[in-house]
């Protein structure tokens, strides 16, 4: 066991200094070496099941926080892809650590998994083979950088570019990706391509004392992108992985399903 952790922990692991999360609250916590475990252990059951797979790229999503009362499995995806050597590597974006802003990360598996998840469980979408070639030249160009936007809100409107959520860089990075009738450079036109692809969003509901309170007291909380009647109404529509995979599912049929749990 000892052997195989360390293997995969010197197997593409990119530690960063600067604590960063994708949407959750910011707390300082001591390593807890059973969870630790669990995250290597778990990093290494994708390994092996992408492997298996023959997948050079594919979408890999974590239940980093618990979404249940919203109907949602899982919370945050990146995109992963093999290199030369091997090793796998998630490009994603992720918000820093009390903070409205984000960046986008390049992590070992390992790492993916670090952020004290609500469950050791992943889904992996693995793509045909022709979108896999078509996201892997995506992710190689400048638009996966362009369509990066550092003003972070975890409830980002699909639909408007003042701010970004993390799924949502993946989804216009997708855009760009399988958009064959124009040449994808910034947001508005991945939104705009989006629109015509017919892409739904998921639309979460959340009153008004809610959206107060998350407004007061989390810096990467924000609704005044959302339209004025829906979010009056406390219908809020965001990017999950859920409607990710939907609109995946709706333009590949050869996408693949691969869940992944530990224990």
């Amino acid at each position: 066991m000892r052997g195989r952790l360390l293997g995969l922990a010197l197997c593409g692991l990119v530690l960063h200094t600067s604590p960063a999360f994708a949407g959750r609250s910011c707390e300082e916590k001591p390593a807890d070496p059973n969870r630790v475990m669990q995250g290597f252990e778990l990093a290494q059951r994708v390994k092996l099941k992408l492997d298996e797979s023959g997948a050079e790229v594919a979408i890999i999503a974590r239940a980093g926080q618990d979404l249940s009362k919203y109907h949602l499995q899982y919370s945050h995806l990146g995109i992963i892809r093999k290199l030369d050597d091997g090793r796998w590597m998630v490009l994603h974006e992720l918000n820093h650590c009390g903070t409205a802003k984000s960046d986008l990360f390049n992590e070992g598996l390992a790492n993916f998994f670090m952020d004290d998840p609500h469950r050791y469980e992943a889904l992996l979408m693995i793509p045909s083979t022709e979108i896999q070639n078509q996201i892997k030249r995506a992710i190689n160009s400048p638009a996966a950088k362009s369509l990066h936007e550092k003003r972070y809100n975890m409830l980002a409107h699909p639909f408007s570019t003042k701010y970004q959520n993390s799924n949502q860089w993946a989804l216009e990075t997708i855009a760009a990706a399988l958009a064959k009738d124009v040449q994808i450079q910034n947001r508005e036109q991945a939104q705009s391509w989006l629109k015509f692809a017919n892409y739904r969003a998921t639309t979460l509901e959340i009153p008004m004392f809610t959206r107060l309170g998350g407004r007061m007291f989390r810096a990467n909380i924000a609704f005044d992108d959302q339209p004025f009647d829906r979010r009056m109404a406390g219908h809020i529509d965001t990017v999950t992985v859920d409607s990710i995979d939907q609109f995946l599912s709706s333009r590949d049929q050869g996408l693949q399903h691969i869940a992944v749990k530990y224990p």
